[in-house]
This record gives C-alpha cells, structure tokens and sequence, in this order.
C-alpha cells in the first residue's frame, strides 16, 4: 500500500464540474493497493497516516500531527502510485491491485480513518475521472510505502 500525502492549504475534488468534497488545512492523501494486498496493513497505515508529524511547531520543526492542528483529511484512490516505468516510456500498472479487488479495501481504509480519528473523512469517488484541486502548503509531500515496514 501506497500513500502520497501532501501538506496542503486546501484541496477539493471535481467529478463531471461538481464540487463533491473539499478542505481546508490538512492532507490530501493518494492511496494505492499493490496487487496481493491484505487487510491487516490497512490500521497500520491510518495510523502512521494519522500521526504523521509534518506540521511546524512554534519553533518552526515539523513536530505536529493532523490532530494537533485540528486539520483536514481527503483521501482520493490513485492507482498510479504503482506506475511501473523502468522499461519503455508508457507506464505499466501490472502491480497495481485491480479495481474490483482494491475498492473493498480502499472503503475498509477511509473506514478505519474515521474511526480512529472520529471525524468523516471526504474523499473522491473510486475509479471516477477526477480533478484534484490543491494549494500545496510548504511544499511538503512525503511518500508512505508498507513495503517499507
């Protein structure tokens, strides 16, 4: 599983030129599941997610969470993240999990967000062609791989 988590300002997603969710400081979080992906690296993941500390503090570290800032969550499904490219100039998504496998586990994953941060958590629609609008903030994104654990 992959998350690409950008600090922003505010983000919102457009489907069809609807407005369907928008924030104002907080993440944008893009979330990818790798083909054989389980269930078991999802708390995992919001909780890493959750208590990211990318915030500054008063001395300007980046040493505050989301709940420290009283900030803002959209989660957008991105299956790209898993964009293979090593070879050839089109990219190769073989690794990313197909969409009827990874929708269960990408609502599982806003699920356990909510709950763990008892807030809802907006997010755009899975598989939809979306526009994501965003005001980076520092720049500060920063890749969460479970791979990597």
């Amino acid at each position: 599983m992959r998350i690409l988590v950008q600090r922003v300002k505010e983000a919102k997603v457009v489907v069809a030129e609807k407005e369907i969710s928008a924030i104002r400081e907080g993440f944008l979080a893009f979330v990818a599941f790798k083909a054989g992906e389980e269930e078991k690296i999802l708390e995992k993941m919001a909780d890493k997610l959750l208590k990211l500390r990318i915030f500054p503090d008063e001395e300007g570290k980046t040493n505050r969470s989301l709940n420290d800032v009283d900030g803002e969550l959209l989660c957008v499904s991105q299956f790209t993240l898993y964009a293979e490219t090593s070879k050839g100039h089109r990219p190769s998504f073989i690794s990313s999990l197909r969409g009827e496998e990874a929708k269960p586990l990408y609502d599982k994953f806003l699920k356990i967000l909510a709950e763990k941060s008892g807030k809802e958590i907006p997010s755009g629609i899975f598989g939809a062609d979306m526009e994501v609008h965003l005001i980076n903030d520092g720049p500060f994104t920063v890749l969460l791989d479970s791979d990597n654990w």
